[in-house]
């Protein structure tokens, strides 16, 4: 099957490698346009039956890959943690979902994934996402999250600092 070149818009290509991911659940494809002569990538993943993330104002939308990205990306800025490390915890929260068995799915969940596979990838990352994701109240719950996080990190080099 031919895909639309996002360059010249000819439907001619030829496919030069296909590779699945870490995971099995994507291919990817590196097309070549028959017209234009320019490669592509393209990725082919199983549809699966849309998930409804209930909000916390009980409001629903669709489960949105890009939209846990852009979270993680904000909570991650200037900070050492490799996109694809926030790609495979993307996979992660998105295979969560789906596995719920459920047409509906609490965004609790999704908070809960983030915040402790987070946990593990960046202390920083983790407190200013976990500030926006607990909706603090005041700076002493701020403050009490760092402090816990700072006794969690005694024996560590490092601990987290406020600045």
């Amino acid at each position: 099957m031919s895909m639309k070149c996002p360059m010249c818009g000819a439907l001619e290509d030829r496919v030069i490698d296909s590779r699945t991911s870490s995971d099995g659940s994507s291919i990817r494809r590196r097309r070549e346009c028959q017209d234009c002569t320019r490669r592509f990538t393209t990725y082919e993943r199983v549809e699966e039956t849309p998930r409804l993330i209930v909000k916390k104002d009980q409001t629903r939308q669709p489960f949105d890959r890009k939209k846990v990205l852009s979270g993680l990306l904000k909570a991650c800025e200037k900070r050492p943690v490799a996109t694809e490390k926030l790609e495979e915890l993307v996979d992660l929260v998105e295979r969560t979902v789906q596995e719920q068995g459920s047409s509906e799915v609490d965004s609790r969940i999704i908070g809960e994934v983030v915040v402790s596979e987070l946990k593990k990838i960046d202390q920083v990352s983790y407190v200013r996402f976990a500030s926006v994701y607990q909706e603090f109240a005041d700076v002493s719950e701020f403050t009490r999250l760092v402090s816990e996080k700072s006794g969690e990190n005694s024996s560590d080099e490092r601990s987290v600092e406020l600045r």
